[in-house]
């Protein structure tokens, strides 16, 4: 009783910092949609062809990928599968190098810009002077994420190594091993208390032609 209980807040913790990552990935999506509809406006005003923005659909991507993340944690959450699990934290742990990868570029290296290619929507720029205008805002952000990555790569571990539970696995075999016995009780109960088998039947019959025969003979 305590393994499930302990099972249960795990799991619920689980889905409750999975779900912080989940917002995340909504918020970029829902950023990513407004830029791409600024873009082809700008587009559609000019009349003129440009190169794909590679920056709205990257965000857009990150925003989808984040979302899927937090799917696969709520399943592996819910089922406690050693083996979602495994994966999940091992997506977790690859996203959270390359965020720390490109946050150590971009603070180590001073000409991280030319890292990236040039953008024609600009959305690249204005996105880089919203984030130094509102660093503080920012960087709590960034931190409340991170944070939530590491706390779900963790849980999952502790719900790894308590594992399913097994009392309901239990429980349901039990519940499927009467419904097996009822047919045999059901076709004693349908015999009724004067029911005789087929082999008694036969022997009576028999002791009444012996009994009929010994007296046709005594008779003549």
């Amino acid at each position: 009783m305590a393994g499930r209980m302990v099972r249960s807040c795990v799991q619920t913790a689980l889905k409750a910092v999975n779900s912080v990552v989940g917002l995340a990935g909504m918020a970029v999506i829902l950023y990513a949609l407004w830029m791409l509809r600024a873009w082809y406006r700008e587009v559609n005003d000019l009349d003129q062809r440009f190169p794909v923005p590679w920056f709205i659909y990257t965000f857009l991507g990150l925003g989808i990928f984040l979302c899927l993340v937090t799917c696969s944690g709520h399943i592996a959450a819910e089922t406690a599968n050693g083996h979602c699990l495994s994966c999940y934290m091992i997506i977790v742990f690859v996203l959270i190098i390359l965020e720390g990868a490109i946050t150590v570029d971009v603070f180590l290296n001073t000409n991280w810009e030319e890292d990236f290619p040039p953008d024609p929507s600009g959305k690249f720029d204005e996105f880089k002077d919203f984030v130094r205008s509102n660093f503080e805002i920012c960087e709590w952000v960034g931190l409340s994420v991170l944070a939530a990555q590491v706390l779900s790569i963790i849980l999952g571990m502790v719900l790894r190594t308590l594992g399913p539970d097994r009392e309901t696995d239990y429980d349901s075999d039990d519940d499927t091993t009467v419904p097996a016995r009822l047919p045999l009780l059901r076709n004693q109960s349908q015999h009724g208390p004067d029911y005789a088998e087929p082999n008694t039947s036969r022997r009576s019959d028999s002791w009444k032609l012996r009994i009929l025969d010994k007296t046709l003979r005594t008779e003549f």
